[in-house]
């Protein structure tokens, strides 16, 4: 995994994640995750238990709105952390190459 320098200050990232908060309690939200998929791996859970993920991370300078925000199984958002979309895409065509033992 990366890592990187984050220039957003704490007062920043503490606002937004209180944005995140309200966006969680919406219908809008709850319309989104009921479908029970998760946007990464596609697989289909119980909505109570798919995580908000931020497509930019609100400590990458992700802001809190409608299309920045995804559902995410648990395992996906955790193992995503604070990746940018195109760094997420990169680790996922890496696991998808074959290792020198399958060669």
């Amino acid at each position: 995994m990366s890592h990187f320098y984050s220039d957003i200050d704490d007062d920043s990232i503490k606002k937004e994640k209180s944005k995140a908060r309200i966006l969680r309690s919406s219908s809008w939200w709850k319309r989104r995750r009921s479908t029970g998929l998760c946007h990464y791996c596609g697989q289909k859970f119980n909505p109570a238990d798919l995580t908000m993920d931020h497509l930019i991370p609100i400590s990458r300078g992700g802001r809190n709105n409608k299309g920045n925000v995804v559902p995410a199984c648990k395992p996906c958002n955790n193992k995503k952390k604070y990746l940018l979309p195109t760094e997420w895409d990169a680790y996922l065509a890496k696991l998808d190459q074959p290792t020198s033992e399958e060669d």
